[in-house]
């Protein structure tokens, strides 16, 4: 089992050259569907051996940690390792077909390709326990990511590209000065020997610069408000399927590596006791929650909406963090899994809203739910979700931070994300009220159902449905991930 460790991130890192050689669309595809899958049910494997015996260890090369590099596998990063492979899995088919949203034709394979860069990239962040290489691994992703960004329809997209690149190159720059500060403070890369030196240096200035700078560079691939500039335009400007793929897995991954470096490298006492980081983040978490909603209610394109709530929705992540207990993390941890769902879900509505209508523009839904009604059901349902709705995986969410914010006896903090969600009915109303109690057009052209990407989309809306019933692989994991982190037992 201890072999498959590394084989989840060799597997895409492997595959992403040989796509880019294959050339010919239909053989790329079955290839990187062949390629994400496998790398699914190894995300699969190691968390129920995870969850049934304990972390995993892996030394690269043989050499033994904390001199060579170690990947390392436990409750909180099988989680995530399964969300990334589970997404990657369900959105990949949904960028083939006629009229494919990824790429032009002739050029699917640079899709593929970065796709899969992307991919390992993002899971490289999260499996490994060196901190130079989630560095690394960071920048494999982001510049995968500028790629598919720069695949959208026109000019813009190269625009956002652009834009996207330089601020992930300033906060890709601020992580690694973080991680040169503390190497000169602990002489170590290694994540454990990291968290068991840091504690003997925290009273210097220089590990609280470090801690500073890669909380800010996280922070800006995270888009904690205000730093979020750079996400609405490589949202609305990318691709439907790869603003699926990368809202779903991009800002989840940067979340993690933030509660990783908070409540495992630095602690909870060090970050919270000395440094007051809840002071900062809650504020911003709870700004970002309202402004965040309140944009997305004045966009008048579909995507551009879904991504102004993608940033709301991380200020709920970075509450549950910025609360520092059991259920405020479990909170923030869940919302990490039914985000994912819920925003992949929607782009890929989107996908198949851009594939029929050849516009996302709100003016151009009218009628939508007549004209198609099982993708206008999914983007209601997935709606519903991002309200918190009972039956959603949202509500779990908001329930359990609801919970941490009572447990800080904070009845405004309780009443403040309640009162957040009420503004998504808003934003979402507006969708409904086009697409059921408005006619189309006179004049417009009979449309069915999209074909590519109607089944993923579904299979991620249903799924937001079943965990807001059964919460035994979402909260259930994401609690025990919090109470690990807390300092309770793995």
């Amino acid at each position: 089992m201890t072999q498959l460790v590394p084989l989840q991130v060799v597997i895409p890192l492997l595959a992403a050259p040989i796509c880019l050689l294959l050339r010919d669309r239909r053989y790329a595809y079955v290839f990187s569907l062949a390629v994400v899958w496998a790398t699914f049910a190894v995300s699969v494997a190691l968390l129920g051996q995870v969850l049934g015996s304990g972390p995993l260890s892996y030394a690269m090369g043989g050499w033994a940690p904390p001199f060579g590099i170690e990947y390392r596998v436990d409750t909180l990063n099988a989680f995530v390792l399964l969300i990334v492979a589970g997404i990657a899995a369900v959105v990949l088919p949904a960028g083939v077909g006629p009229g494919s949203r990824a790429a032009q034709d002739g050029r699917e394979y640079i899709f593929y390709t970065a796709f899969l860069l992307c991919l390992a990239g993002l899971l490289g962040v999260t499996i490994t326990g060196d901190a130079f290489n989630v560095f690394v691994f960071l920048e494999i992703s982001s510049l995968a990511s500028y790629v598919l960004v720069s695949l959208g329809d026109d000019r813009r997209a190269f625009v956002a590209a652009f834009s996207y690149l330089i601020v992930g190159t300033i906060g890709g720059t601020f992580i690694l000065i973080g991680i040169g500060l503390a190497y000169q403070m602990t002489g170590t890369l290694n994540m454990e020997d990291l968290a068991a030196r840091l504690p003997l240096v925290t009273d210097q200035r220089t590990t609280r610069v470090a801690f500073a700078f890669l909380t800010i560079g996280i922070a800006i691939k995270l888009a904690v408000f205000p730093l979020h500039q750079w996400l609405p335009n490589a949202y609305s400007q990318a691709p439907a399927v790869v603003s699926a793929f990368l809202s779903a897995t991009g800002t989840k991954v940067a979340y993690y590596l933030l509660v990783r470096f908070v409540f495992t490298i630095f602690g909870a006492g060090f970050v919270f006791g000395a440094l007051h980081l809840d002071a900062i983040l809650m504020p911003l978490s709870i700004a970002a929650m309202f402004l965040g909603s309140i944009a997305a209610i004045y966009q008048t394109d579909l995507k551009r909406l879904l991504a102004y709530s993608s940033i709301a929705q991380v200020g709920y992540m970075t509450l549950g963090l910025s609360m520092a207990s059991i259920d405020g993390l479990t909170g923030g941890i869940v919302h990490l899994f039914n985000h994912a769902l819920m925003k992949g879900g929607l782009f890929l509505v989107v996908a198949c809203v851009a594939e029929r209508l050849h516009s996302t523009r709100l003016v151009d839904l009218r009628g939508l739910g007549r004209r198609m009604p099982i993708t206008t059901a999914a983007f209601v349902i997935g709606g519903l979700g991002l309200i918190g709705v009972p039956g959603t995986a949202g509500f779990v969410s908001k329930w359990y931070l609801v919970l941490g914010a009572l447990e800080r006896d904070s009845i405004l903090l309780a009443f403040l994300i309640l009162l957040s969600s009420l503004l998504a009915v808003v934003y979402l109303w507006r969708i409904v009220e086009l697409a059921y109690f408005q006619a189309p057009d006179a004049d417009a052209a009979p449309i069915r159902e999209a074909s590519s990407s109607l089944i993923p989309a579904c299979v991620l809306i249903a799924a937001t449905l079943y965990f807001g019933i059964f919460t035994e692989w979402s909260a259930g994991v994401a609690r025990s991930a919090a109470i690990w982190l807390m300092g309770g037992p793995v």
